[in-house]
């Protein structure tokens, strides 16, 4: 065992460490966190909260102080994220909110954001640029197959099925209701 250093149970650490060392550490790992991606409040809640010793009252001071700072905003972090997705690729209002709510995003807050972003970009100029780019790859649809394929495919990019099938039926050269 010659070079190796034991290290300390999180439990013994806990012990020898003073309220004041936590609430330091606390805050630089949140600082660190919200470094290497942006997070909602509750996300980065939920992984300071993993930590051994970290109280919910600690928790708390930390993320008012980084609100006070600017770091932590709901809002914006929706708003940013719905923008830079919508940005990315063309992607539908169901599938964006969904990703807003695995993100811990509230639901008014989300959809406040999703709002502004479809505001600027419709939905409808969204699933048009969708369809392009899937029959730019693909080729127009000339079966029942391949027109249900397309529809299949908007609808997991998250738009609505109204929409879907008014431009599916519109632009395939197969009658669906048959």
């Amino acid at each position: 065992m010659r070079g190796r250093r034991l290290k300390k149970s999180d439990e013994e650490t806990a012990r020898t460490t003073s309220p004041e060392q936590i609430r330091s550490r606390t805050f630089q790992r949140a600082a660190k966190l919200l470094a290497a991606k942006p997070r909602s409040i509750s996300e980065l809640r939920e992984r300071l909260l993993e930590r051994h010793g970290v109280t919910d009252k600690l928790v708390e001071e930390v993320i008012a102080r980084l609100k006070e700072y600017g770091y932590l905003d709901d809002e914006r972090y929706a708003l940013s994220y719905a923008s830079l997705k919508v940005k990315q690729r063309p992607i539908g209002r169901r599938r964006l909110q969904q990703d807003l709510k695995m993100k811990q995003v509230p639901g008014a807050v989300a959809d406040e954001a999703l709002n502004l972003v479809y505001a600027e970009t419709p939905e409808e100029e969204l699933i048009d640029r969708a369809i392009e780019k899937r029959i730019r790859l693909r080729g127009q649809p000339k079966t029942r197959l391949e027109a249900k394929s397309l529809f299949d495919h908007l609808l997991r990019q998250g738009f609505a099925f109204e929409l879907v099938s008014d431009k599916v039926r519109r632009i395939s050269k197969t009658d669906l209701d048959e």
